[in-house]
């Protein structure tokens, strides 16, 4: 396939492995998205605090996206390969570079015993002794995640527990690496995909590698860390056997993976310094590129290694995020009336009874259902912390309900109070993000398969009081962001062409009708974790799942 005059249309091969599973997109040079696809994949959560994947199948599903958005395009044509991800998980690969373990997530607290000597003490703030964890921050602006719910409690878990595990492991690699070693071969990692192992010292002008003193106080083991490169590095050529597969030709360059926040600041255009995005994906947050090195115990929020050298970008996470919305879908309001149930027919062979289909509705209808309930869902109030909570406050034994519920509630105020309660718990991260960035923000970007509702868009504007500008396609943003990405690590482009190259679509401005609702409706949701946060320590403490 080719253009007038027999000018090849090059194109990128960008994928985003969230926690849902693998995205894959065919991308323009210019970011525009050609084609999507996306394959699910399993997740196993059990109650001993366990969060695991398949990553072998994260493979095996990226590979047959990667078919569908290859098709009808030039296999010649291929520029470059990227990949962005969720971060902060750990698969463990043997000396075949085949997976010798099911991939912990970032949400396994498993480890939360094993990490308390490491990181916590009598005297703590936030469950981290002052003394172990200033090493951290004054070298990595973080320290490790006082629930073992990261790359050092992951790898104390199977140095510890799953010694059988452990002992066939090579390398223990976080999810984008481990993409990155199917595509070319090579085990390496960059400082931006190893942030959540705290290895690292990104102070400005420091040197690459990884700190021994670092390494000797989470207690791993340097043998099975990979191959530090600068981050924006070429990893390798797509291998002869990978392009096979996907009938293309071998040898264009693949780029060192990046995590999802990074993807999401090039996918957003606000890549100059202190210019923010809020994303609505599985998980949510709040970013920005900014000139300084920080980090906030109290509200989880820390500057981590950025795009380049020069600016950092801040990291924060909300656990549940658009997963919220899924959730209500999925286990909730999965039973639609009886004259939509579509029935598939008796299998004549086996004379099984007819099988019944029961889908949750579209989020279109849901969202068209919150649209006719009242600003503030007459009072109810719901807490999206289904997975426990990350920031503003650290508290893995946090849940989501809903409260003030009345015989009046009814499936649309169920669903606006869902998407409120996300909105609410913005603005609660919202206010400490300021406050780190020392200066109000007025306007965010928006981004992520939350922000495709008007509704939520609305919602985060009028609840955290800013302008909310929606970037073009926001769902594919970050497959956007990373494809730009490539060209920058090829020296085709340079970080601040992202802005060029991201259009905003909408606009939305808070609406003076809707301020005092939401502003007392969120005086009463940041007041809540703190209420209950007894009654769930008491409840979920006594679980299996603690």
């Amino acid at each position: 396939m080719g253009s007038a005059g027999g000018v090849r249309e090059k194109w990128i091969l960008a994928a985003d492995l969230g926690n849902g599973g693998p995205k894959v997109a065919r991308v323009a040079l210019d970011g525009t998205i050609l084609r999507t696809a996306f394959r699910p994949v399993d997740v196993h959560i059990g109650l001993d605090g366990a969060a695991t994947q398949d990553a072998a199948q994260w493979w095996d599903r990226l590979m047959e996206a990667a078919r569908d958005v290859i098709d009808g395009a030039d296999p010649g044509a291929l520029h470059a390969v990227a990949m962005t991800g969720q971060w902060g998980s750990t698969v463990p690969v043997g000396f075949d570079s085949e997976p010798v373990g099911p991939a912990l997530l970032w949400a396994d607290t498993r480890a939360r015993d094993l990490v308390q000597p490491l990181i916590g003490g009598p005297i703590n703030i936030g469950g981290y002794a002052p003394h172990k964890a200033l090493p951290f921050i004054r070298l990595a602006a973080g320290a490790p995640n006082t629930d073992g719910a990261d790359p050092t409690g992951h790898a104390l878990l199977l140095k510890t527990r799953f010694a059988e595990i452990y002992s066939r492991t090579a390398t223990l690699l976080e999810p984008v690496d481990y993409l990155g070693l199917r595509f070319t071969g090579r085990v390496a990692a960059t400082p931006a995909s190893m942030t959540l192992s705290w290895l690292t010292d990104h102070r400005p002008g420091a040197e690459l590698g990884y700190v021994d003193a670092l390494i000797a106080r989470t207690r791993r083991d340097r043998a099975k860390l990979p191959e530090l490169l600068p981050t924006g590095s070429v990893l390798g050529p797509l291998l002869p056997s990978v392009a096979g597969q996907l009938g293309l030709t071998p040898g264009a360059p693949v780029v060192c993976g990046i995590p999802d926040l990074h993807a999401a600041v090039l996918g957003s255009g606000a890549v100059a310094p202190y210019e923010t995005h809020v994303a609505i994906s599985t998980t949510a947050w709040i970013g920005a590129r900014v000139p300084f090195k920080r980090t906030d115990l109290f509200h989880s929020i820390a500057t981590v290694p950025g795009l380049d050298s020069t600016l950092p970008i801040v990291a924060n996470n909300h656990e549940t995020g658009g997963a919220a919305l899924q959730w209500l879908r999925d286990r909730i309001l999965g039973v639609p009336s009886a004259d939509q149930i579509p029935v598939t027919a008796t299998d004549p062979d086996t004379a099984a009874p007819p099988s019944i289909v029961i889908p949750g509705p579209s989020f279109e209808e849901m969202t068209a259902w919150a649209a006719s309930a009242p600003a503030g869902s007459e009072g109810l109030l719901f807490t999206p912390w289904l997975s426990g909570e990350r920031s503003p406050v650290d508290d893995k034994h946090l849940r989501g309900g809903w409260l003030n519920l009345s015989l009046r509630t009814d499936r649309a105020a169920l669903v606006r109070s869902v998407m409120e309660g996300v909105a609410y718990n913005m603005r609660w991260l919202f206010d400490p993000y300021q406050h780190f960035l020392r200066r109000r923000v007025d306007s965010v970007r928006i981004l992520g398969g939350g922000a495709v509702s008007d509704l939520w868009c609305q919602l985060h504007a009028d609840i955290m009081d800013c302008r909310v500008e929606r970037v073009a396609d926001p769902q594919q943003a970050q497959l956007r962001g990373v494809a730009l990405w490539a060209r920058i690590c090829l020296g085709e482009l340079t970080i601040d062409d992202a802005r060029r190259l991201v259009p905003v679509a909408d606009r939305f401005d808070p609406q003076t009708a809707n301020r005092a609702v939401y502003a007392a409706g969120y005086a009463e949701f940041r007041r809540l974790a703190g209420t209950l946060k007894g009654f769930y320590h008491r409840t979920n403490g006594r679980t299996p799942a603690s």
